[in-house]
């Protein structure tokens, strides 16, 4: 009977053990499943991204390929590329969606804006973003230098380069051929252009067939300054002065004039922007200024060989930087920052810097992405594409000042006013100094 209660005992102990353990296993089991759930569970993450199409090209299929591509890496966020039309179309339904309270949460927009935007109070710095990120040293000095000048202001980065350019000189190999010049040689000097340029011009009577050159002036002057500065000169400075009554600027005005209107190589007037790469494809112009990143339309639609080469220099080479950058906006969720901050640096690396640069023409904006093997295969084939890059060593931050926007159009004025033989350049120019200057006193304080 002991012996019996005894085991009896033994036994229940045993089974209270086992059920313990049981539950305890079961417990752990039930706390890892419910982590899983959880992982699985991340909350997602939609960020509206605001994207302008400017230049030729089918890039918005670019554009939703990166889009997509990121998507596929990080589930639970989503871009939403909204196409807004060219660079100010989409500056202006920027500013107008912050005024009503509902910013994008990303945008590119031209790296001049970055003041426009600082005075709204609209942008917020990367650096906030890069104090959590341990890369994020080495990936921001990766970037070429000439395109972060147009990124910081105050000591911060406020913007990342993405879609950067400068303009380049695109002349047609075979013209120059007809003509009796040298297709490898380019011009070097503003006395070249206009010696080239005179041969280069076709007439039939009182019929202009083909310009020697054509220059882009019907948006903002972004091609003048590479005149200004291969004459030595700058046009503003730490986003509050300007320099529009200097000498430098006088004779790069004088250039244009004379081209059109002295050697008669230039059409006279507002010559536009968006016609100019349809005009040298078609062979109605020789020798074309405009951006790099039109080089991959040209390429693709030119019938004729083409090279591209520095714009010619004065006193030195020059160049400005131009295109677009990333910006993320102030009144987003910082899970919606974090999200945009790491979709950028997606967008942004060797990789995908170097594709992009192969798919538009821009150029690639970091210095890993030349060391890529696409990079290397691509400028083996295609050397031209190398040419802005290498100008770079020459090149200068775009205008951009405090109030942006009415101050480029008191250039653009002036300098168009030239252009239609409104005013002389030395008034011109000295007239829009004053305006510029009343414009920018607020900020000078």
């Amino acid at each position: 009977m002991f012996k019996s209660k005894l085991f009896y005992i033994v036994m229940m102990i045993v089974l209270i053990v086992i059920s313990g353990c049981s539950k305890t296993d079961e417990s752990k089991d039930v706390s890892v499943k419910s982590s899983d759930n959880d992982s699985e569970k991340q909350e997602e993450i939609e960020l509206t991204f605001y994207y302008p199409v400017q230049v030729g090209g089918p890039i918005n299929k670019i554009i939703e390929e990166i889009a997509s591509d990121f998507t596929e890496e990080n589930p639970h966020i989503k871009i939403n590329p909204v196409y807004t039309g060219d660079y100010d179309n989409t500056m202006i339904k920027t500013q107008t969606d912050i005024q009503g309270n509902n910013p994008p949460d990303l945008a590119v927009l031209l790296a001049i804006d970055l003041y426009t935007l600082m005075d709204m109070n609209a942008i917020i710095p990367m650096d906030d973003l890069m104090e959590n990120d341990n890369d994020a040293d080495e990936y921001v000095s990766d970037f070429i230098p000439a395109f972060l000048e147009n990124s910081k202001a105050d000591d911060k980065i406020w913007s990342i380069p993405f879609q950067r350019s400068t303009p380049v000189l695109y002349y047609n190999k075979e013209a120059f051929k007809e003509v009796g010049l040298d297709p490898e040689n380019p011009p070097e000097t503003w006395n070249d252009l206009i010696d080239y340029s005179e041969k280069l011009t076709v007439r039939n009577k009182d019929q202009v067939e083909r310009w020697g050159v054509q220059i882009p002036s019907s948006t903002n002057p972004w091609i003048f300054k590479g005149f200004v500065l291969q004459s030595g000169g700058i046009l503003d400075e730490n986003g509050k002065d300007v320099y529009f009554h200097e000498e430098s600027v006088e004779e790069a005005l004088q250039l244009h004039l004379d081209l059109a209107h002295k050697h008669e190589t230039m059409a006279k007037g507002v010559i536009d922007w968006a016609t100019t790469p349809t005009d040298f494809i078609e062979g109605k112009a020789a020798m074309i200024y405009h951006t790099t990143g039109n080089l991959t339309n040209i390429k693709d639609n030119a019938d004729f060989d083409f090279g591209v080469a520095y714009l010619p220099a004065n006193k030195n080479y020059g160049a400005p930087t131009g295109g677009g950058n990333f910006y993320i906006f102030e009144g987003i969720s910082e899970e919606k920052k974090e999200a945009a901050w790491e979709f950028i640096k997606f967008a942004t690396s060797a990789e995908r810097a170097a594709q992009w640069s192969i798919d538009t023409g821009y150029i690639a904006t970091r210095e890993s992405a030349y060391e890529t093997e696409v990079m290397k295969e691509y400028l083996e084939s295609f050397p031209q594409a190398e040419v802005a890059k290498n100008q770079l060593e020459y090149a200068g931050s775009e205008m951009s000042t405090h109030n942006n926007g009415e101050v480029t159009e008191i250039l653009k004025s002036a300098f168009q006013s030239v252009l239609t033989g409104e005013q002389q350049p030395k008034e011109a120019m000295e007239k829009a100094q004053q305006e510029a200057d009343k414009v920018l006193e607020p900020f000078r304080k």
